[in-house]
């Protein structure tokens, strides 16, 4: 598998500017010539939820459409085009309607003539050589070809970065998702079960929208970061490990590129050299901010030293969690439908966290749609 990752400039989203990106990426990318006629294509962006497109929380709708554009020029017919995802909460097909449309995505596969998926159906994949679970995906995704992943350079609460592997989760239809988390409830078995998805999803090509980030709080809670550039990649790990480098995280401390090394399915880090395309892009990315929750994947080496011994006895009760910010909630019960642990109930028009059975994998602040969570840390690390 080519493990170089190809990097491309686009400072802004018109279409002139990220057609001519992406052009740019494919012809360099050898995966690309999988894009050819008679093919049935799954493009998988990122649609976390309904959101506006100047919030960076999903994959542009430039960005789709250019994707689109460069697969019809390469021969694949509008109907052998199909963009599909999962988004957070129940898989319902009026609420995918929804998202699609606030995302900016359904307006692109109206004008390009290409199916959007807005069903429910789902089956069940073969177990994936080298993979030890089994997924039940949507049904575009096991119908395809050659799946091209689009996913968006952003932060995350649990994983600290979503981007080419993490947006496969999306494959996972609906409250599957929840069930997922609940069934692997600790980082590392997260990161592993991440793994063995992108073993059985099989994904022919990346390409990363990085023109605008989401840096912070992500997937989400946080805010936009410009960065300028567009990128792809055949293997998906490569490309997320350039982007820790250029993040600032250290890969062991993201579960699924952790979970990755023990497989030995990628190296401890980027090799530098690996960089292709406009290389000079490839370069860090100065105060880019991580999600307050962070430092619990590194939390004992963190910890002020006085306390660090005592780490793994309190880390469950002393590592930050998600906290309600009830003025800000609007009581619409999203989070408690989304919880795996069913841990969080509504009442008198407010939601309310039962802290005990939390398993702090932040499902809650990925589906608020008026960012009402907010992340409480224990008073001694507050300042760290």
């Amino acid at each position: 598998m080519d493990e170089r990752v190809f990097f491309a400039a686009a400072p802004g989203y018109d279409r002139d500017t990220v057609d001519a990106a992406v052009e740019r990426l494919l012809r360099q990318l050898p995966a690309a010539s999988l894009l050819a006629p008679g093919k049935k294509v799954l493009l998988k962006p990122n649609l976390l939820s309904g959101t506006a497109p100047e919030k960076a929380v999903t994959t542009h709708p430039a960005v789709v459409a250019a994707v689109i554009r460069a697969a019809k020029r390469r021969g694949v017919a509008a109907c052998d085009i199909t963009v599909a995802d999962s988004p957070g909460g129940p898989h319902a097909s009026g609420l995918v309607k929804s998202a699609w449309k606030v995302s900016g995505i359904a307006a692109v596969c109206a004008e390009e003539g290409v199916n959007l998926y807005t069903g429910t159906a789902s089956g069940e994949a073969p177990k994936a050589e080298g993979a030890k679970r089994c997924f039940t995906l949507l049904e575009p995704v096991l119908a395809a070809d050659v799946i091209v992943d689009l996913p968006k350079c952003k932060t995350h609460m649990m994983t600290g970065l979503s981007a080419a592997t993490k947006n496969l989760f999306g494959c996972i239809p609906g409250l599957q998702k929840a069930e997922w988390h609940m069934r692997c409830p600790k980082k590392e078995d997260f990161g592993d079960m991440l793994i063995d998805l992108l073993l059985t999803v099989k994904p022919s090509f990346a390409v990363l929208d990085g023109i605008v980030g989401h840096e912070g709080n992500g997937p989400s809670g946080g805010s936009p970061r410009p960065l300028g550039f567009v990128a792809a990649a055949e293997n998906l790990l490569s490309m997320d490990l350039a982007l820790c480098a250029m993040l600032g995280l250290a890969p062991q401390s993201v579960p699924y590129l952790a979970a990755a090394q023990r497989r030995g399915l990628c190296p401890a880090s980027f090799d530098p050299a690996l960089a292709a395309g406009e290389t000079a892009l490839f370069a860090p990315v100065e105060n880019f901010r991580l999600p307050d929750s962070w430092r619990k994947m590194n939390f004992s080496d963190s910890a002020p030293r006085a306390v660090r011994w005592a780490v793994p006895a309190v880390e469950k009760w002393v590592a930050p969690r998600p906290q309600i910010a009830r003025a800000r909630c609007i009581g619409c019960g999203r989070c408690a439908e989304i919880c795996p642990q069913h841990t969080i109930e509504v009442k008198n028009k407010k939601a309310r966290i039962k802290p005990k059975d939390c398993i702090r994998c932040f499902c809650c602040h990925e589906v608020c749609p008026v960012q009402a969570i907010d992340t409480k840390r224990f008073f001694l690390f507050k300042k760290l």
